[in-house]
């Protein structure tokens, strides 16, 4: 098991824990959920079931019966309950048959939000499942779901029969560059930093896509394989994630699609603008489930109030696949070697690097050695005006120092070289952020690429510090 750790021990707990457990994980289609609680809990599960994608309710209550039948051990599939309370008791029934009532009993349900979908009742029979019987018993749950915000809001934070009963919470995050390599090296796979950037810029850290990557192949190989041969899996990857999570995925994938076209972020008018989607509470549900789901983050740019709240698309595959897979003809074969040398790509691989800066910031601050300092972080941008040139800056750590580092982030290929032209855009952005914000605070300007700076007299007196693609690791 690679990485988990904090997942294992959080599992470990609630196994050896003297009280009865209801365990809820939720995370991304294809983060590992499944497996890592097939992994922790191997052997020791006494009624497995999966939820259907698409089933009805019928379809699911006879998918109950020959899972129960499994467990049962038997060759004769019990009767099929008419409800989920049937079904429920049914379970009940099988689990204070078994003859070692001292020992722990496990119960694992995944999918749940494909079971629990519209008047399927099966939250009402779950609810007394876990009120009447678990509760009482020697029992750990397991429930478990992709749909991220759906199992926030339906199971952690419900107002009914499970209010205030989910014991153990596991969000499971997708893998951190470090993790990405060490699963790697685990397969006896060896890249080298920066080609495990391009892999990680292209789908990020979810196992399941990693796990497509073949040694001996270069990440430009592999891309080229995984995302746009025709059989590849994140060719066709896109419609699939979006619609196993979403019951009107159209409209989500349309602010993906919105927010894919500005580096910068998009406010909540934009957004409105370029989807058309009416303004209300189904827009905001809808932001607030895809920033739950992992799919896009919010931030108030710097120096701005709430309402000034701007949303990036920071789904590495989403932003990758919309920019070059989309629209490429169902049976049409492009590679990716031809596409990786166009200028589209080298300014789409900054604004991605960017992203994958944002995702790890904490590792930046711990290079930075302010690990143990207050920060916030922020985007800024200054439109241009009679009083100022406009400057855009990537990354803003305000520190609770007195100290704001004003992070410029490049990707590049080799070491850097600042041209005067860079020296002077550096200048000329510190000078428009002290201004616009009248800060007093001193202003340290850090320098994140690839493989760092080559220093010249153009960066002496002007980059204060330089951290290269390791600080991310």
């Amino acid at each position: 098991m690679i990485g988990r750790k904090k997942e294992m021990d959080m599992l470990a707990n609630a196994y050896a824990s003297n009280k009865p457990e209801l365990v809820a994980v939720f995370g991304r289609r294809r983060v590992g959920k499944t497996y890592l609680i097939g992994s922790f809990f191997k052997g020791k599960i006494d009624f497995e079931l999966t939820g259907l994608k698409d089933g009805t309710k019928e379809q699911q209550l006879r998918n109950f019966a020959y899972s129960l039948k499994d467990a049962q051990k038997s060759t004769v599939l019990p009767p099929l309950p008419k409800d989920w309370l049937e079904a429920f008791h049914q379970l009940k029934t099988h689990l204070e048959s078994l003859e070692r009532p001292q020992k722990r009993k496990v119960i694992f349900i995944d999918e749940v939000p494909w079971i629990a979908t519209g008047k399927s009742d099966f939250l009402t029979g779950f609810s007394y499942f876990w009120n009447s019987y678990a509760a009482k018993t020697n029992i750990v749950v397991v429930i478990c779901g992709s749909a991220t915000a759906w199992m926030i809001q339906k199971i952690i934070n419900d107002k009914g029969g499970l209010h205030n009963r989910v014991t153990c919470r596991i969000h499971l995050q997708a893998f951190t560059l470090a993790e990405t390599e060490a699963y790697f090296l685990e397969k006896n796979l060896v890249f080298d930093r920066y080609q495990l950037l391009l892999i990680y810029m292209t789908m990020g850290g979810i196992p399941h896509y990693l796990d497509q990557v073949e040694g001996g192949k270069s990440a430009i190989q592999n891309i080229d394989e995984i995302c746009f041969h025709t059989n590849g899996l994140l060719r066709t990857e896109f419609d699939n994630l979006y619609s196993s999570l979403f019951a009107n995925p159209d409209r989500y994938e349309s602010i993906i699609s919105a927010l894919s076209s500005s580096w910068k972020g998009m406010s909540r008018i934009e957004i409105i603008a370029k989807t058309r989607i009416l303004d209300g509470g189904g827009l905001t549900l809808m932001l607030q489930e895809l920033e739950q789901s992992g799919f896009i983050s919010s931030y108030i740019p710097f120096g701005k109030k709430k309402k000034d709240t701007l949303y990036r698309l920071t789904d590495c595959y989403s932003l990758f696949y919309l920019k070059f897979i989309r629209d490429i003809p169902a049976k049409e074969r492009i590679t990716w070697q031809s596409l990786s040398q166009t200028q589209t790509w080298i300014t789409w691989s900054g604004y991605a690097f960017e992203n994958i800066c944002f995702q790890h910031i904490d590792n930046l601050k711990a290079a930075l050695g302010i690990a143990g300092v207050h920060t916030n972080q922020y985007s800024f941008l200054a439109k241009a005006s009679e009083e100022n040139e406009g400057a855009q800056i990537d990354l803003l750590i305000d520190r609770q120092d007195n100290v704001i580092s004003l992070c410029e982030v490049k990707f590049f290929n080799d070491e850097l070289i600042l041209t005067k032209i860079d020296a002077d855009n550096l200048r000329r952005k510190k000078s428009v952020f002290r201004h616009v914000t009248g800060t007093k605070k001193q202003i340290f300007v850090v320098l994140i690429t690839t493989f760092g700076l080559l220093k010249n007299k153009h960066s002496l007196g002007l980059v204060d510090n330089v951290l290269d693609m390791n600080a991310l690791f």
